[in-house]
């Protein structure tokens, strides 16, 4: 049963958030202001500090005193390509820490400054030089999800380790938006107008084909991919991107699992303080990446 602080965030959502980034348009500065917002508490306990992994900035986040063997997680925050970084994103990094994962959160270049490719250029090198150290795991939400499907084909290609294992929450992964769900769900998504989308695929893309698979992950072939778990939101505008995804998967023999929460928003797991689903969906994920970290043949 979908709890009553799910349907009072989603109320927030659709009537704080949505108008502002559909009023922002193509106005960078603007939706930047809307996505940049915090407001949400770094969890006690967990330590968040900067580093450098491949010559690439970022956040680790890890409770002290964490075993030295603790299963280590690359994660790749979402904002549209253009917005957002490690720090607004503590909310995932800090319930993956206190869950016992130690975290790295890169602070890739954003559109419209770096378009295409220099967000996946960043997230490959950074994922070279943490998975020399050992196996890990790959995470990110919506564009963060899908530069870690991309990284993914792009490390089969370049002959690099596969993470044992990847959760991706809310991912866009068809940069043509040619899933059922933009249609059908172009009034009950809480947060996104599908016709507003296409401006952040303009910025990010810059004039590059849309169809190329390391844009649009969907149009690669997903053979050879770790385990693969997809969460997203029945109500989603983005809902057939993890959908249609996790099917060519298992159609390629890929261990692929898609949950649909009713009710959430969009990256509803950043409000896990306050609803009990984003909670609930970080445990899950974290149960998964943890259950093939324990299995050495899970790593591809």
């Amino acid at each position: 049963m979908t709890s009553l602080r799910a349907h009072f965030f989603t109320w927030i959502i659709r009537w704080q958030v949505r108008p502002k980034i559909a009023r922002a348009g193509g106005d960078v500065a603007a939706i930047r202001r809307v996505m940049n917002q915090g407001g949400f508490p770094d969890l006690p306990g967990i330590a968040f500090r900067d580093g450098e992994v491949g010559g690439v900035p970022g956040e680790w986040a890890e409770r002290p005193g964490l075993a030295p063997d603790a299963p280590r997680l690359l994660y790749l925050h979402g904002g549209g390509f253009i917005a957002c970084s490690p720090r607004t994103h503590r909310p995932f990094t800090g319930g993956f820490a206190a869950r016992g994962f130690r975290v790295f959160c890169p602070d890739y270049r954003l559109a419209p400054e770096h378009p295409f490719p220099a967000a996946l250029d960043d997230a490959a090198a950074c994922w070279s030089a943490f998975a020399a150290a050992g196996p890990a795991g790959i995470a990110g939400d919506s564009a963060g999800g899908n530069l870690a499907l991309a990284l993914m084909l792009r490390a089969r290609r370049d002959g690099l380790p596969q993470p044992q294992a990847a959760v991706l929450f809310s991912p866009s992964t068809d940069m043509l938006g040619q899933g059922a769900s933009m249609r059908t769900n172009a009034r009950r998504d809480a947060m996104f107008d599908p016709t507003k989308l296409q401006h952040l695929v303009d910025l990010y893309l810059a004039g590059h084909d849309p169809a190329d698979p390391l844009a649009s992950p969907l149009y690669g072939d997903p053979a050879g991919l770790p385990p693969l778990l997809f969460h997203v939101g029945e109500r989603e505008v983005l809902r057939d991107d993890s959908v249609r995804f996790a099917d060519k998967a298992r159609a390629a023999g890929v261990d692929a699992a898609v949950k649909l929460w009713p009710v959430v928003p969009h990256v509803w797991q950043l409000a896990h303080s306050f609803v009990p689903e984003g909670r609930r969906s970080l445990s899950e994920a974290a149960a998964f990446l943890k259950e093939h970290a324990r299995a050495p043949e899970a790593a591809r």
